[in-house]
């Protein structure tokens, strides 16, 4: 790899990383030697690249810097196609057209050699699935009101069709193969729940904001999520343990 070509992966891995990155880290994903990397480290703190820490500690990278957006791999180009591909073939309506207007700009924009990565991919999402479930509300609208944190009522049907009505504070939109889950706060049984789409009769969207920040719900949510995980995987341990004795 070219030391410009590892400088930049350098910035790239402290950008996406919300916790220090140690040297060990960064020489094991470039392939290359703890040495080289404090050199490149040193180097780029040269460059004014404000990039704080010190060996056997990590590094960060302060918040505000940013590179040109469009210097790109044919690596990255080609994950960003990928998942272009993906919504455009499972997302709602918006998020579809969204996808394809990408995926033109990214052709538009990028050098005359990556071209061919985007306009003759090596990569596929792969078909639609069969029987994917049509949205029952406008996922747009939805996404707006994730964004400004507004209420949500819905008339709901469940998996044994039982009807109910239900005032949700909405934060995040999950997209699977052949539905799509809405998760929420729900004022009624005060806790998170899912939401299927395709099961929503009637949606009400609300002017009244809800008392917490989406992204606090997400992270509530998350840890909720993590901790089920941790006991399953703990419950598994366990039963493999006793098949064991």
């Amino acid at each position: 790899m070219r030391r410009a070509d590892r400088l930049f992966q350098i910035v790239q891995m402290l950008r996406r990383s919300s916790q220090p990155v140690t040297a060990d880290m960064i020489a094991l994903e470039l392939e290359t030697s703890k040495r080289s990397v404090y050199r490149d480290i040193a180097a780029l703190m040269g460059q004014r690249v404000p990039i704080r820490g010190e060996a056997g500690i990590g590094y960060v990278l302060d918040s505000g810097f940013d590179m040109p957006p469009l210097m790109l791999t044919s690596d990255e180009i080609e994950a960003a196609v990928l998942g272009a591909q993906w919504v455009a073939s499972r997302g709602d309506p918006a998020l579809a057209r969204a996808a394809r207007d990408l995926v033109a700009k990214i052709a538009a924009s990028v050098p005359e050699r990556l071209r061919p990565v985007v306009l003759e991919p090596s990569v596929t999402s792969g078909p639609t699935w069969a029987g994917a479930k049509e949205d029952r509300l406008d996922m747009g609208q939805v996404r707006t009101w994730i964004r400004s944190g507004r209420k949500l009522t819905l008339d709901y049907r469940d998996e044994q069709d039982r009807a109910s009505l239900r005032t949700v504070w909405p934060f995040l939109i999950g997209y699977r193969e052949t539905v799509r889950l809405l998760i929420a706060w729900c004022e009624t049984r005060q806790d998170f729940r899912t939401f299927r789409t395709d099961r929503v009769v009637e949606a009400t969207f609300l002017d009244d904001r809800y008392p917490e920040r989406p992204a606090r719900l997400r992270t509530r949510w998350q840890a909720r999520m993590d901790e089920e995980h941790r006991r399953y995987q703990a419950a598994r341990a366990d039963s493999s343990s006793g098949d064991e004795c």
